[in-house]
């Protein structure tokens, strides 16, 4: 199965850009996609970025306008940049992986242990 490890995340002032990083590691065929959550305490977590390798992007409307996200299939690495950073932007910002394991199997929702994003004034 995948392991997710995010990286990058930490505190930035407010107006600044951030990018960070995820790794996919272990057990798998392919990667079919990957995407960037975001979550507060109380509230659901909420889309940020989504890519299908060799494919599509779709972003969250969140940071719609001020994120971008990268896939490098290669590498098994997703990078996502925001930048314009506020206040609202402070949360644990997590990557989401779907994946084909190495029977070929589809399997949906691998996460991240997540990473701290704060963003002071």
């Amino acid at each position: 199965q995948v392991q997710l490890v995010e990286s990058g995340g930490g505190l930035v002032q407010a107006g600044g850009s951030l990018r960070l990083s995820c790794t996919a590691s272990g057990s798998f065929s392919r990667i079919y996609s990957m995407a960037w959550y975001r979550q507060v305490p109380d509230k659901r977590r909420e889309l940020i970025a989504h890519i299908i390798s060799g494919g599509s992007i779709t972003y969250g409307d969140s940071a719609k306008g001020r994120s971008t996200i990268a896939l490098n299939n290669a590498k098994d690495t997703v990078d996502l940049q925001l930048n314009d950073l506020d206040y609202d932007d402070t949360a644990v910002y997590y990557c989401n992986a779907d994946y084909y394991d190495t029977a070929g199997f589809f399997t949906r929702d691998a996460w991240g242990p997540g990473t701290q994003v704060t963003v002071s004034s």
